[in-house]
């Protein structure tokens, strides 16, 4: 996340949290953040996990990025079912029973392995690199892009929104996403006691954000997608998101509207 973090962001979700009256009996409270590519939920989470630890509240981060399937399942779905099953991040390419057996341990009082994933590789880690979230986890952060998403309602417009849809032409990858939305990751959802949004201003800026992402990746590793890489990578992602936007903020308990500087421009915490 470029720039230094604003201080009322972690603020606010650290008073929905302490003041939700799920927190006492919930084993762990399950505190969901959604965000665009881009949008800074590593940066804020290791901040809250940070701040709620001190506060006495031991706490764990579970991303999305780290469950997801491996490379040769992938591999998989992409010749069983559609080519682009092999680009990892749209609903399906996650195994949501990973992240179920992290919380069906912690509710049980034990500790829980926590996935990792390997970008550099596109596999899953080897299980000596996972961390691990101790028995006495009273708050799991779960974050990822949709994390707390929602099924389509109706039936979705069939037109292509860019490149990558026009080559789903029969539309068997997207009608796969919204089935695997409406029945694994539901499961997993409905968990979350809070959910939390961090809101772009627009699609459009999330382009720029997760460009700036891979120029940070490069001058770390040498290793990153070019800026047309980037450019298709995230059309994978686009309808969805999109429907974040219009739709989320009218269920989340909190959402932070972001401008293109990801500043916080409104904070509106549901009663």
């Amino acid at each position: 996340m470029a720039g230094q973090l604003a201080p009322e962001i972690v603020a606010a979700m650290l008073r929905l949290i302490m003041s939700h009256p799920a927190l006492p009996v919930s084993r762990p409270f399950v505190f969901g953040l959604c965000g665009s590519q881009g949008s800074g939920k590593s940066t804020v989470s290791a901040r809250l996990q940070a701040d709620l630890n001190a506060a006495g509240l031991p706490t764990a981060v579970l991303s999305l990025d780290d469950i997801y399937k491996t490379k040769a399942e992938r591999a998989v779905m992409a010749r069983s079912l559609h080519p682009h099953f092999r680009t990892r991040g749209v609903p399906g390419t996650h195994d949501v029973a990973l992240a179920l057996d992290v919380l069906s341990a912690l509710a049980r009082g034990e500790p829980a392995p926590l996935p990792r994933f390997d970008k550099a590789r596109d596999d899953r880690a080897d299980r000596a690199a996972w961390g691990m979230a101790p028995a006495d986890t009273r708050v799991l952060i779960l974050e990822g892009w949709f994390v707390g998403a929602r099924p389509a309602t109706g039936t979705p417009d069939p037109a292509p929104l860019n490149a990558v849809e026009a080559e789903d032409a029969q539309g068997l990858w997207r009608a796969r996403i919204e089935q695997a939305l409406q029945e694994d990751y539901q499961a997993l959802f409905v968990r979350i006691d809070a959910l939390a949004l961090l809101a772009a201003p627009g699609f459009d800026v999330v382009s720029a954000w997760r460009t700036e992402q891979e120029h940070d990746l490069r001058a770390l590793s040498g290793g990153g997608m070019s800026d047309q890489d980037v450019r298709r990578f995230i059309q994978h992602y686009e309808r969805l998101t999109r429907r974040i936007l219009d739709e989320m903020p009218a269920y989340a308990d909190l959402v932070i509207a972001l401008d293109a500087r990801r500043r916080p421009q409104a904070i509106q915490i549901r009663a």
